[in-house]
């Protein structure tokens, strides 16, 4: 990392504005399926969280592109003050008893994440080529706390709500609305006003750059004909859709082999440890021996639980054990693939690309979560993960292409 006051202050404002939206978006999470059913009722209590997931991936590309034209300051800002809007809406329609004005606050509520997710690469821009994962890193670690914090807060704030005569479901996302505007606020007062840069660190191999102004689609395209960007935005997608295809159904399949709320609540808890304890290891792991290599780390422990949910899926221990293996591959994908992403040269289309990966990411997270619900019906726990763990397959491929393929300018430290 730079060794410059300015990058020191944002980095501290990067990880602090992580806790805090961690702490908002968890607080929001924990009771947002038994808000959204106790107002739509119980058929509809995934929706709510699809059109989170849903807003995240809708506002990816937009929070990017304003980066790219004026800056990560302004477009973090931006995301957690939509966010705040979001929770603010859910708590007016919770007070009203309006249900479609709920739903749409939840669409907003979804700004948050795709915000948490634009911090790493924010970050990047402070590291130094050999420090660049381990710090992208941290960053993502801090969503630890919030993450931990956020559903412990829910008893105060239905008692906080209940005072103010809002529904019990509905308090804690009086916690959302204030962490998500302490982030935005230490954003703004913190984080040293740049743009984004628009040159890569490193050469690599170049098809020809289009024009400055790129959009998402044209990103993708041209990631496309790059090798190792087009494995980066396939391990992020492919790591986050399995993740969620079979974390989703977990609590389900737990329920229905007589495990209670407690039990559920020990095995998510350590999946979200699994997720993001470890991540300055495997930070420090990629920067040591490759983005390359931690990938194929990534995608193993993918494939691993899979087959642990498949030896025994109604197994408790089994299911506990996966669901680790299943955090920390997620971690292992995810900050690899965002470091290999972080070092393309790819010019003007380098913010774009990362914004429109965000947003297949959480484009891929709602379809596999929509998806789980039939496939548990109808192949089974054990089916369902081997499904989703099939995604891994031309994952690998597309790796082991791009390892053969880029340029050895490229590779550099990777190359390994």
């Amino acid at each position: 990392m730079s060794k410059s006051p300015a990058s020191t202050r944002s980095l501290a404002a990067l990880v602090v504005g992580n806790v805090l939206g961690g702490i908002g978006v968890a607080s929001g999470i924990a009771v947002g399926a038994l808000l959204v059913a106790s107002m739509g009722g119980v058929e509809l209590a995934g929706f709510g969280q699809a059109l989170s997931v849903l807003g995240a991936a809708l506002l990816a590309v937009p929070l990017a592109n304003l980066a790219a034209r004026r800056g990560r300051r302004r477009s973090l800002a931006t995301g957690y003050a939509v966010a705040a809007l979001g929770a603010l809406i859910v708590l007016v329609g919770a007070w009203l008893g309006w249900f479609w004005l709920l739903l749409l606050g939840l669409l907003a509520f979804g700004s948050a994440q795709a915000t948490n997710l634009q911090t790493r690469y924010a970050a990047s821009e402070l590291a130094t080529p050999e420090r660049r994962a381990t710090i992208m890193s941290i960053v993502i670690w801090a969503t630890t706390i919030g993450s931990v914090l956020g559903p412990n807060l829910s008893s105060v704030g239905a008692a906080v709500g209940r005072r103010i005569a809002l529904p019990d479901l509905a308090g804690p996302y009086l916690f959302s609305l204030t962490g998500f505007v302490l982030a935005g606020l230490v954003i703004v007062l913190l984080f040293a006003a740049r743009r984004a840069p628009l040159t890569g660190p490193e050469p690599g191999p170049a098809p020809a750059k289009p024009a400055k102004t790129v959009g998402a689609l044209a990103a993708l395209r041209w990631a496309s004909h790059h090798p190792v960007a087009r494995f980066a935005v396939l391990l992020i997608v492919v790591g986050h859709a399995v993740m969620v295809g079979i974390m989703s159904m977990t609590p389900v399949q737990l329920g229905h082999h007589g495990h209670g709320l407690q039990a559920v609540g020990l095995v998510i808890s350590l999946h979200i440890l699994g997720m993001y304890a470890l991540s300055p290891l495997v930070g420090w792991l990629a920067d040591r021996f490759g983005a390359m290599r931690t990938s194929l780390v990534g995608l193993i422990l993918l494939g691993l639980s899979a087959v642990v949910i498949l030896a025994a899926p109604s197994a408790f221990v089994s299911v506990t054990i996966a669901l680790v293996l299943l955090g920390v591959g997620w971690s292992f994908t995810t900050i690899s693939g965002s470091a290999l992403l972080a070092r393309v040269d790819a010019g003007e289309v380098r913010v774009p690309l990362q914004g429109a990966t965000d947003a297949l990411m959480n484009y891929g997270a709602a379809t596999a979560a929509l998806l789980g619900g039939p496939l548990l019906a109808w192949i089974g726990f054990g089916g369902l993960a081997i499904a989703a763990g099939a995604l891994i397959l031309p994952a690998a491929a597309v790796g082991w292409y791009a390892r053969r393929h880029r340029d050895a300018a490229f590779a550099g430290s990777d190359q390994r």
